[in-house]
């Protein structure tokens, strides 16, 4: 095996490979081309010869008729001939070969999902309990409202006195700083997040901290977006 030439075949059918290997194989595959830099930068000649042991035992799995196998053979861990990866050739194989880039769509999706599964107020609730708005007008300012396609609209229910629909005085001055009315869902995303400022999830904080602490750390963070 010739490390050299087995390394340029694994670049020129990454792709191929992200595809034909297992989760479980490729995730060996991309440990040790991890190794395999750490040992040829440190210049450990041993470690190389290991990782590219290690190596040609992850890939054996291919078939023999696939292009990378034929640099597969022998025994030649490590010659004089052996040119050592580059950071960046490993890092491009690594990228190819290891997890795909996270869909914006599914990270957006997966990050509303969370928000409609907190305690909230069906539109139906929210009108007929005391203090909520007549059958079939639009929430009162300041109130966050969130449109689930399955359910129809929610309203966090930490916005409201308990029993009521009637917002707390602090959560309007907060969602007025943090524009609810323009971004429902980033409000929400603040209200029931965890907040290094607050050290915990300004929803749960509600009624315990002084409101005029939550007012500064939502004004905080829209004076370090402006």
């Amino acid at each position: 095996m010739n490390p050299t030439d087995l390394l340029a075949s694994l670049r020129e059918h990454a792709a191929l490979l992200r595809g034909e290997l297992d989760d479980e194989t490729r995730e060996e595959v991309v440990a040790t081309l991890r190794l395999l830099h750490e040992e040829t930068a440190a210049g450990r000649a041993r470690g190389v010869a290991r990782a590219l042991r290690r190596l040609t035992r992850a890939l054996s799995v291919l078939p023999p008729g696939h292009p990378v196998s034929a640099h597969l053979g022998g025994r030649r861990y490590a010659t004089e001939a052996f040119r050592p990866p580059s950071a960046a050739s490993v890092s491009e194989l690594i990228d190819i070969l290891g997890e795909p880039p996270p869909d914006p769509g599914a990270l957006l999706g997966a990050a509303r999902a969370r928000l409609l599964a907190a305690p909230a107020l069906s539109s139906r609730e929210h009108e007929r309990l005391p203090g909520g708005p007549p059958a079939g007008t639009s929430a009162p300012p300041g109130v966050i409202r969130l449109d689930d396609p399955r359910s129809g609209a929610r309203y966090p229910r930490f916005q409201f006195r308990p029993g009521t629909a009637e917002p707390l005085p602090v959560v309007r001055r907060v969602n007025e700083l943090l524009r609810a009315d323009r971004d429902p869902w980033g409000a929400a995303d603040w209200w029931l997040g965890g907040n290094a400022w607050l050290r915990g999830v300004p929803a749960d904080l509600v009624g315990t901290l002084p409101d005029d602490e939550l007012v500064r750390a939502a004004a905080e963070l829209v004076e370090g977006d402006g």
